[in-house]
């Protein structure tokens, strides 16, 4: 475990924009704003359940979160741009 992981809190899906930074940190610039806003819910769930310290669960999510996680990481992108 990396001193990173192991001071960071555990993600849930309210946690919009740490979900959001930690998608940006593993996709980077792959995805633009229009390309975010065009996944699919089925693949950005799945992601969200692969990110480290994110303890949600499959029935914990809701088309309210995913809209949410995709919004912000539009911001995140557009922060880094």
């Amino acid at each position: 475990m990396s001193i990173k992981n192991f001071f960071e809190p555990p993600m849930n899906w309210s946690d919009y924009e740490d979900i959001a930074l930690a998608l940006y940190e593993k996709f980077g610039d792959d995805f633009t704003e229009s390309k975010i806003y065009r996944i699919r819910f089925t693949d950005l769930l799945e992601w969200v359940l692969a990110l480290k310290n994110f303890e949600g669960t499959r029935d914990g999510s809701n088309e309210g979160h995913l809209e949410m996680i995709q919004s912000s990481w539009v911001y995140e992108w557009r922060d880094n741009q």
